[in-house]
């Protein structure tokens, strides 16, 4: 895996640079005190994680992921932050984690051992392997209409069936096709594939119909903007 690191303090960068480089195989490509140069880099090169401060000046650790989450191949994202008060708006953005400063060693080493798992499970060639009554099934990603988050599970449903994964759903997010999946509220996926009719719902938010379902998916107001140039409305 390759990253990169993105924060306007620099002992800050060196130690978490030393944690990366002490604690996993993950390689460092570049560091950044300037968000904007960053974001020309991620457009450029292939990345797999991103390491970001939320307090970035030019543009903001949310700002900067909301344009990366456009992206056709967009990288993890693990925010960084001395301030835990932003913590549930990054999730919003389909975070993978949010560290607090100062680090603590036993934080980042896990954070890392989850981001190297997390890489070699990533489902391959489409395919995903996925469990069912106590049996294992492999399943074709394509076939997976929407998933939402049920406590520390996240329920995967196809068009007849019900899977449960053991995960966040965030991190689940990050093993999907990310040019066919969507994470439209913090508790629902959706198969941009499989949508065919978009309901304007209260507050300026939206449900969404599928195909072959009866089930309708909200998409919260933090997501509309994305899904709305997602969608070309």
């Amino acid at each position: 895996m390759n990253c990169i690191i993105i924060d306007d303090e620099y002992p800050s960068i060196q130690e978490l640079s030393y944690f990366v480089s002490t604690f996993s195989s993950i390689k460092i490509l570049d560091v950044f005190d300037d968000s904007l140069k960053a974001l020309e880099y991620v457009q450029t090169h292939t990345i797999d994680v991103i390491f970001l401060d939320i307090n970035m000046p030019k543009l903001n650790g949310l700002a900067f992921s909301r344009v990366i989450n456009t992206l056709k191949n967009k990288p993890i994202l693990v925010f960084i932050s001395a301030y835990s008060e932003y913590a549930i708006e990054a999730f919003e953005v389909a975070a993978f984690d949010y560290i607090l400063k100062p680090y603590s060693e036993s934080r980042i080493a896990d954070t890392l051992k989850r981001l190297e798992n997390c890489a070699s499970t990533k489902c391959r060639n489409n395919k995903m392997t996925l469990s069912k009554n106590n049996k294992l099934y492999v399943l074709n990603v394509n076939d997976i209409y929407y998933c939402e988050a049920n406590e520390h599970e996240v329920f995967v449903y196809t068009k007849n069936d019900l899977y449960k994964v053991s995960s966040s759903i965030s991190d689940f997010y990050k093993k999907l096709p990310q040019n066919s999946f969507f994470k439209c509220h913090r508790s629902y996926i959706v198969n941009i594939d499989k949508v065919i009719e978009i309901i304007p719902w209260f507050n300026n938010t939206y449900m969404l119909k599928l195909q072959e379902l009866a089930s309708e998916i909200p998409v919260s107001r933090q997501n509309i903007l994305m899904f709305k140039q997602l969608m070309g409305i």
